[in-house]
């Protein structure tokens, strides 16, 4: 059972709720989205009355959800959500492009990708400041020196930061840099993890793992979305198939499949699934054909010098044509394109 809070719902409303629910030794969940706030009850619900519940103040709907996911399901929230991003959305009517290097190398670099990523359309930047990697002796990222290069590139260009997090323990460090946090492949059924960014207030990105499932994907936003935070952006990354020819298999049916299934946006990674340059743009083309409410792209002003991941980046070269897939899948869906801010987000 899910109870939904009326957008004008006070604090005060809130509590009372809660209150209400423990008396019945229940666990309350509050999560706050950008327009809403949901509660989340854990235990024997059957205790609470439905309709006392409802004519409770603030309260706008109470959902009883059969599915596993209840606060990400589109059970209880048939419209799908839109999550700002340092003021940028992404949601159901817009093809939002995110677009930066893999990793942070030096400011130069970074500065040089954002300058790439702005002149093509990009209206948030990515960047890695921690870099998990299969091998213990590739490039691991530069850490918080990274995060400060990314605020002053925000400073200069205006665009809001997407950047991964790794530990919990780094959580709340990250947050302190970056308009969103993104949980990578590797770490989406990190628990601790997911627990950790649920309580911060920034948006994340959830990329899906390459061997997971979409229920279990979107059981790690559940774990997100229970600790409070329900601005979450799910991203297909390309998951592990017997396939050889490309990193990674982009699964182009987990768009629709994860829409129909959760109220959140939907993005694709078309640089990691395909592992090569020259197939970002058709992977672009294919994912937001198939509906994606963005793409999360590499970019690099020189791959060949590049310390993660240079075989994926685009190059300056690639940026019209890039800026050209964007501009025209979204007019054939009827998506608008965020344009970067020009203002600097502060940090």
């Amino acid at each position: 059972m899910v109870i939904v809070m009326a957008p004008d719902a006070a604090p005060a409303d809130i509590d009372a709720v809660v209150e209400i629910i423990g008396t019945a030794r229940c666990d309350a969940f509050v999560s706050r989205g950008f327009t809403r706030t949901i509660i989340g009850l854990v235990g024997d619900v059957e205790q609470l009355q439905e309709v006392g519940l409802r004519a409770l103040p603030g309260v706008a709907d109470v959902v009883r959800i059969s599915t596993p996911y209840k606060l990400v399901s589109r059970d209880h929230h048939p419209d799908r959500s839109v999550v700002r991003v340092g003021g940028v959305p992404i949601g159901p009517r817009t093809a939002t492009l995110i677009a930066g290097p893999c990793a942070v190398e030096t400011p130069e670099q970074t500065l040089g990708a954002a300058l790439m990523a702005r002149d093509a359309g990009a209206s948030l930047l990515r960047g890695g400041a921690y870099k998990p990697r299969t091998s213990p002796y590739a490039f691991q990222g530069l850490g918080e020196r990274a995060l400060r290069i990314l605020a002053d590139v925000r400073e200069e260009t205006g665009l809001p930061v997407v950047t991964e997090v790794v530990s919990a323990q780094d959580v709340d460090l990250v947050a302190s840099y970056a308009d969103m946090l993104q949980i990578g492949t590797r770490n989406m059924q990190n628990f601790p993890l997911l627990q950790a960014v649920g309580q911060v207030d920034k948006p994340i990105m959830l990329k899906r793992g390459m061997n997971a499932t979409i229920d279990e994907w979107l059981m790690a936003a559940e774990y997100i979305a229970q600790r409070g935070n329900l601005d979450i952006v799910l991203c297909e990354r390309g998951i592990r198939s017997f396939e050889t020819a490309t990193r990674n298999t982009l699964d182009v049916s987990a768009v629709p499949v994860a829409q129909h299934l959760s109220h959140l946006p939907v993005v694709i990674d078309p640089s990691h699934s395909g592992g090569r340059r020259g197939l970002v743009l058709p992977l672009s083309r294919a994912g937001l054909a198939a509906g994606a409410d963005g793409l999360i792209v590499d970019v690099h002003p020189r791959p060949e010098t590049a310390l993660c991941d240079g075989p994926q980046a685009l190059i300056d070269e690639d940026m019209p044509a890039l800026a050209e897939v964007v501009r025209t899948m979204a007019a054939v869906s009827d998506r608008t394109v965020p344009q970067p801010s020009g203002s600097p987000s502060p940090v």
